[in-house]
């Protein structure tokens, strides 16, 4: 069996976490230490996390220590993108003369 080199990719998630009050400090402190993760809008009870990551494994890593800090009810995997990132730097193609 080859193994496959690895693939410069880039992952974009989106996470609801669903949580007690009191759960939004360590949420925050976690936000904070894992590269990539932040707290896009938040309330009470609930927070949607965005994650930019180079794999799905640190995604998924990202999603269990969610899951693992007290007052974390619930994570859920809403969206995920990966794109290689030599595509990601292209410039936008644009329709010239759309219109006119």
């Amino acid at each position: 069996m080859t193994a496959h080199p690895p693939r410069d990719e880039l992952h974009i998630a989106s996470l609801v976490v669903q949580h007690r009050a009191d759960a939004g400090p360590a949420l925050e402190a976690l936000a904070a230490e894992l590269p990539g993760l932040e707290i896009a809008l938040g309330d009470a009870t609930r927070s949607v996390l965005l994650q930019e990551s180079p794999g799905t494994r640190e995604l998924m890593d990202s999603v269990d220590r969610l899951r693992e800090l007290p007052g974390v009810l619930n994570v859920n995997l809403v969206y995920h993108h990966a794109e290689p990132r030599q595509d990601l730097e292209q410039p936008l193609q644009t329709e010239t003369g759309a219109g006119t």
